[in-house]
């Protein structure tokens, strides 16, 4: 009986040690439990910040400091002891697509400078830790305001559109004015951060794409994004380009415009998306009610709305080719001159939106990120 004591106490303490030895020999080689990524594989001049002041700056992640939780991971907020206020994406460890998403993000969001995206501040890799720290925005999301019928009062005309061509702007430089060119592919009202003076900042970079040279498009088998704002030639075939931003883009100013979705659009007298109800009423001359009653009080904003509709059926055309790029839209928003008549919209009715069973793998996020607070 002593002798099987003795046998338990030593397998227990083997135990023990293994687990200690594969412990230390885990930090001394700095693996960590989310694989695929190491530190050496970032390569950006970027900040990386200890994990001991992230923990500090959010009170150990605080639950009263939670802003909300997309497919990357958790956000919180914080503030560093300088006093400035931060948003932290915290890496879900058990995420292998949040590791390349992750990968993706600082890679881009270091080489890009633009009051019309938001700010990486910097990032955090240590053990299993993997975080981005960007600027906090105050005002949470554009879809904490549009999509509801109270917050979007405070959304007159005047803030809508500096919020329209403010997106425009922020595209036109990822597309054209950047080091790289880069397609977002998950553009949505959910993904466009408000700062203090409601200025939008585009942020999420987390499926975005960056091409070299001249090229301007692509394929993939795995579809990535949300339906409602993608374009037909991606959500069926798996191609994009930076027309299919300019889709996103067209479908995000008719939500801006109406304060409605465009996938969970309904109407008492038609089955349409919201898209194929704003057509149904371009093609029967009666654009004039397209927008919100609120924003038409304003009799000499009026051109400038119906002006922004057209754009945006422009945007939203059924094939690629036939719409405008973000250069030829951010004139037109600059401009009074004539617009080309808009054909047929891509995705207009609610019953052509590709089954997700479909032969292509699809990844899609059918949810924005449900916001707590400001983020």
């Amino acid at each position: 009986m002593v002798v099987g004591s003795v046998l338990g106490i030593t397998f227990v303490l083997v135990i023990v040690f293994a687990c200690y030895r594969k412990k230390i020999m885990k930090r001394y080689h700095g693996e960590s439990l989310i694989k695929g990524i190491r530190e050496e594989d970032m390569d950006v001049d970027l900040p990386i910040l200890d994990i001991k002041t992230i923990y500090m700056a959010t009170d150990d992640f605080s639950y009263i400091n939670f802003l909300g939780r997309g497919g990357f991971g958790p956000v919180y907020k914080g503030k560093l002891e300088d006093g400035q206020e931060i948003a932290v994406k915290r890496l879900c460890e058990n995420s292998g697509q949040g590791v390349v998403e992750f990968k993706n993000e600082v890679k881009l969001i270091a080489k890009l400078q633009h009051r019309n995206l938001v700010r990486l501040l910097g990032c955090c890799i240590q053990g299993e830790e993997r975080m981005l720290i960007y600027e906090y925005m105050p005002n949470k999301s554009l879809d904490f305001f549009i999509f509801d019928e109270r917050r979007r009062r405070e959304l007159d005309w005047k803030k809508r559109s500096n919020i329209i061509y403010g997106i425009a702007r922020g595209l036109l430089y990822l597309h054209q004015d950047s080091r790289l060119r880069i397609i977002h592919r998950d553009l949505k009202a959910g993904n466009v951060l408000l700062d203090n003076d409601m200025n939008p900042k585009i942020s999420d970079f987390g499926l975005a794409k960056s091409f070299g040279g001249d090229q301007s498009e692509s394929s993939t088998n795995r579809v990535v994004g949300t339906y409602g704002y993608m374009p037909p030639e991606y959500a069926i075939d798996g191609h994009f380009s930076v027309k299919s931003d300019v889709f996103s883009f067209g479908v995000l100013v008719l939500e801006i415009i109406t304060g409605k979705t465009n996938r969970g659009f309904h109407h008492a007298d038609h089955d349409l998306n919201l898209l194929g109800h704003v057509w149904k009423l371009w093609v029967e001359d009666r654009a004039i009610e397209v927008p919100e009653e609120d924003l038409l009080e304003e009799t000499c904003v009026v051109s400038e709305i119906l002006r922004c509709i057209h754009v945006a059926l422009l945007c939203v055309q059924q094939k690629p080719e036939d719409r405008p790029n973000m250069a030829s839209v951010v004139l037109m928003f600059g401009s009074d001159g004539s617009l080309p008549d808009p054909k047929q919209p891509g995705f207009f009715t609610n019953r052509n939106v590709p089954d997700v069973s479909s032969s292509l793998s699809r990844s899609v996020n059918l949810v924005s990120i449900t916001m707590i607070q400001g983020r």
